[in-house]
């Protein structure tokens, strides 16, 4: 196990996008938080520091934390291909897919349980009594029992993923779960549709994710902006005559976009003059990107001639929680390399580079603001600040009315939702009409900012993560 660094962000950086009575909220929390943690660390624990909504919630959560006082920390696990494996299959069950089929029994258990024995050692002798713990995801439920025998103070369990309707599928990986969660204190969900029924109310909390608008895939970036570092990542052919480089690190110092090539696999930089249809999510079969394909090039005659798809995922070799990924590229490929041409030319399969995390956050912030449309085609999801992040930079979404994205978006005022969302047709037209209609488009994104920065911005966030504690 690992600790992740965390540079202190102040609150009032945050503070000064609020309204007077959202910030004296904020302000009223951090001086309750830091009476609450007094002379304690709050331990964070998750399985990755890069890759993911979870790690980017936790980078900007935890330095808030940080500058607000409170001794917020962050380690990340270790574990073998076979614990991932498990835990990938884990989280594919939670959201009702059999995922790759594999069994969650007896043997599986076990591995489960001795992955985790040395992470627990290290917890043990980090955790002093009257710490704080707070455990993400499946991949770190078996740690309650080492954080409980380490006199942690206060145990809770924050799962950021579900389904809305429980089947056998869900009871089976709840199932695996249950045994290792009985002594936590508190089970956060971010819908509270996703908790299971064994779960006491009393210990049940509901706090769906946030973003930060100061990270670098959030901060204003001015179209000349955009352009200098999708030309400088070998992503659009934009002008080269204007733009800044740089982008503002999380620690505060400046990084420089570097001269990338090879990031768009297969063809090269899309056209400047082109409108970009953008899903930018992990190479996962749930994000359903063969499926965002399909509905584009099925329907190439019905769209614009300057529509071009973007499918912008991580590079699969940077995501060490998440075996599937270099499954689903390759099938993506190999399902471009069969459209025809005139599909081939207008499709795009872009791999980010994740040896630099800001870097790679500015570059989804510049594709996002390049979007004529952002679209999410997912078949479950838990929240999705794929969704979120656009919305905030007043982008048209497209999205599957599943889990969390319908917590975001009300259709026709803050993006457009399909209820089927294998429904191919539906999900087309809807993109032909932002593409058709550029005020339609305008209007929509207008209101998604609104929403984000009503409900989805990370005051709120905090400040239900210390009335939870101070409950607890």
């Amino acid at each position: 196990m690992r600790e992740a660094a965390i540079a202190p962000v102040p609150l009032d950086r945050l503070g000064a996008l609020l309204d007077p009575q959202r910030a004296r909220r904020l302000a009223g929390a951090a001086d309750r938080a830091r009476s609450v943690f007094a002379g304690h660390t709050l331990w964070n624990v998750n399985a990755t520091a890069t890759g993911g909504g979870v790690a980017e919630m936790l980078l900007a959560l935890l330095a808030y934390s940080r500058g607000a006082g409170v001794d917020a920390r962050w380690l990340v696990l270790d574990g073998d291909p076979e614990f991932f494996t498990i835990t990938k299959r884990l989280h594919n069950v939670l959201h009702g897919s059999p995922g790759d089929g594999g069994p969650l029994g007896p043997a599986e258990a076990a591995h489960y349980r001795n992955s985790l024995s040395h992470n627990a050692e290290s917890l043990r002798a980090l955790v002093r009594p009257g710490d704080f713990v707070l455990l993400h995801d499946p991949q770190t439920a078996g740690l309650v029992p080492a954080a409980r025998q380490a006199g942690a103070g206060c145990v809770v369990w924050r799962c950021h993923i579900g389904r809305d309707e429980q089947d056998d599928l869900t009871r089976s990986g709840w199932e695996f779960l249950r045994p290792h969660l009985r002594d936590v204190d508190a089970l956060v969900f971010s819908r509270r549709q996703y908790a299971p029924d064994w779960v006491p109310v009393e210990r049940l909390a509901v706090i769906p994710p946030s973003l930060d608008p100061f990270t670098a895939k959030n901060a204003e970036l001015s179209p000349a902006d955009v352009d200098a570092a999708l030309r400088r990542a070998a992503l659009v052919l934009a002008p080269k005559d204007h733009g800044s480089l740089r982008f503002r690190r999380r620690d505060g110092s400046w990084g420089t976009v570097r001269q990338h090539r090879g990031l768009t696999l297969d063809t090269g930089p899309v056209d400047a003059e082109s409108r970009l249809v953008l899903q930018v999510s992990r190479w996962d079969h749930l994000k359903d990107m063969g499926g965002v394909m399909r509905a584009f090039t099925d329907h190439l005659a019905d769209f614009p001639r300057d529509a071009h798809l973007v499918l912008a995922g991580p590079d699969v070799t940077g995501v060490g929680d998440d075996p599937e990924g270099a499954q689903v590229l390759a099938e993506c490929r190999a399902q471009w390399a069969c459209l025809p041409a005139e599909g081939r030319r207008r499709t795009h399969l872009v791999c980010l580079a994740m040896d630099d995390v800001d870097e790679n956050a500015h570059l989804v912030n510049a594709l996002q603001r390049r979007a004529a449309v952002v679209v999410q085609k997912s078949l479950v999801e838990g929240f999705g600040l794929t969704v979120t992040e656009p919305m905030w930079k007043a982008r048209p979404v497209v999205a599957s009315a599943v889990g969390g994205i319908n917590d975001q978006v009300v259709h026709g005022q803050s993006g457009l939702l399909v209820r089927d969302p294998t429904d191919l047709d539906a999900f087309a037209a809807a993109v032909q009409d932002l593409l058709v209609d550029e005020e339609y488009a305008r209007r929509l994104g207008t209101g998604a900012r609104e929403r984000v920065r009503d409900l989805f911005l990370g005051d709120r966030h905090l400040v239900q993560y210390v009335e939870l504690f101070e409950r607890l």
